[in-house]
C-alpha cells in the first residue's frame, strides 16, 4: 500500500508524523479534517505562511459563523498545535483575541432502571453484551470495543480500560451476571480465531511499539477482541487484512432500535448507558469519589453532573398545585 496518501505533500507530512507517534486512526482523520479546513478558510495559504492572527481568526470563525461546540473548537485548536509543534517544529505562541464558543449546560440525559431493563431486553446476541457492559460498568462505546481477552478478569469481577479517555487506564466493576454469558461468547470467538488461524489470518491491530516487543502477541488468543468484527478487513494503513473490532455504528444503530422498541422517549444513545450507571451508583448511596474512578473522570466535578441530575428530578420539589387542589375541593377546571 502506497505511503502517499494525500496529493499534498504537506498533508502526508502530518499523516506521517501522527502515525509516527502512534496516535489513533480516528484522531488521523480528526486532525487531518481540522487542518485542511484551516488552510481552506484562508485560501489554501500554507501553513508555514500563517502564525497566531491567523489560527485565532480561523477559531473565532468556527464559534461565530459555524456555531460549533467549545468541544469542537478546542479538537480544531489541539489540531493545530500540534501541526505546528510536531509538523512544523516551530510552536505557537500566545493566541489572543479568541471568540470562544459558548457552552451551554445541559443535565445528562438519564433512564430509569425499568427502561435500561426494557431497553436491554431489545437487544439480542454481542449487542446485548455490549449494552450490558455500558451500563453495568459504567464503559464508553469505544472502551467496550477495543477490549481484549486477557482485559475481563472474571474472578476479580473486574473489566480492565486500557487506554481510555485521556490514555488513562483503571479498573471497572463486571456485574456477575455477565460472566456466564460472556463465557460462552468467548467460546464462539475463540472458534473464529482458531478458524481464522487455519486459513493463514488470526493476526490482531496491536499499537507499534507492543507489536514490536511482542512479535507473536498480534495472534496469541488473550490479545484477540472480545467483541471482533463479522468480516475480515484490511487495515487502511498497513494494508494488512485482519479482524478488527466491531465497528460503533453498528451497536450505536442496534441501540437506537432498541429505544424505539422499548417505546422510550427521549434521546437516548449509547453514551446514556453510562449515564444511567454513574447515576443508579448515586441514588444507591455510593461514594462520589467511587463513582469518579469507574468512570475515569480526571476531575470530580466533572462526576457532579450526576448529582445536579438527582437534585433536580422531578420529586425534588413539590409543586404547590397540589396544595391548592387538596385545599379547594370544590375547584374544578373550566369546560
Amino acid at each position: 500500500m502506497s505511503q502517499e496518501k494525500y496529493k499534498s505533500p504537506f498533508l502526508n507530512d502530518v499523516c506521517g508524523k501522527i502515525r509516527a507517534m502512534n496516535y489513533s486512526i480516528k484522531t488521523e482523520d480528526t486532525y487531518i479534517h481540522w487542518i485542511k479546513s484551516f488552510i481552506f478558510f484562508h485560501k489554501k495559504r500554507h501553513p508555514k505562511e500563517m502564525r497566531e492572527s491567523e489560527v485565532a481568526a480561523y477559531l473565532t470563525h468556527l464559534a461565530v459563523n459555524r456555531n460549533v461546540s467549545p468541544s469542537t473548537q478546542s479538537t480544531a485548536l489541539n489540531a493545530l498545535i500540534f501541526m505546528y509543534k510536531q509538523v512544523l517544529q516551530n510552536p505557537l505562541g500566545e493566541i489572543q483575541g479568541i471568540v470562544r464558543s459558548k457552552r451551554h449546560p445541559r443535565p445528562p440525559v438519564v433512564l430509569t432502571q425499568q427502561e435500561v431493563f426494557h431497553l436491554l431486553s431489545h437487544l439480542n446476541g454481542h449487542h446485548w453484551l455490549v449494552g450490558c457492559l455500558l451500563y453495568g460498568s459504567g464503559l464508553r462505546l469505544m472502551e467496550a470495543l477495543r477490549l481484549r481477552v486477557k482485559d475481563l478478569d472474571f474472578p476479580r469481577r473486574a473489566v480492565y480500560v486500557r487506554s481510555g479517555k485521556g490514555k488513562k487506564d483503571r479498573l471497572v466493576t463486571l456485574a456477575d451476571e455477565l460472566i456466564v454469558p460472556l463465557e460462552r461468547h468467548l467460546a464462539t470467538v475463540k472458534t473464529t480465531h482458531e478458524r481464522d488461524l487455519a486459513n493463514g489470518f488470526g493476526s490482531v491491530y496491536l499499537p507499534y511499539s507492543l507489536a514490536i516487543k511482542y512479535k507473536n502477541a498480534p495472534k496469541e488468543w488473550a490479545w484477540q477482541y472480545v467483541f471482533p468484527a463479522t468480516g475480515i478487513s484490511r487495515d487502511p494503513r498497513s494494508g494488512e487484512r485482519r479482524r478488527h473490532h466491531l465497528d460503533e455504528t453498528a451497536i450505536q444503530k442496534a441501540i437506537k432500535h432498541a429505544v424505539r422498541k422499548a417505546q422510550i422517549h427521549k434521546q437516548a444513545s449509547c453514551h446514556t448507558l453510562r449515564h444511567s450507571f454513574a447515576t443508579h451508583l448515586l441514588e444507591r448511596g455510593m461514594d462520589i469519589r467511587t463513582v469518579q474512578e469507574q468512570l475515569g473522570h480526571a476531575d470530580v466535578r466533572t462526576t457532579q453532573i450526576y448529582t445536579h441530575a438527582l437534585n433536580r428530578g422531578g420529586s425534588a420539589v413539590i409543586s404547590p398545585l397540589g396544595s391548592l387542589l387538596s385545599a379547594d375541593s370544590t375547584f374544578k377546571p373550566s369546560t
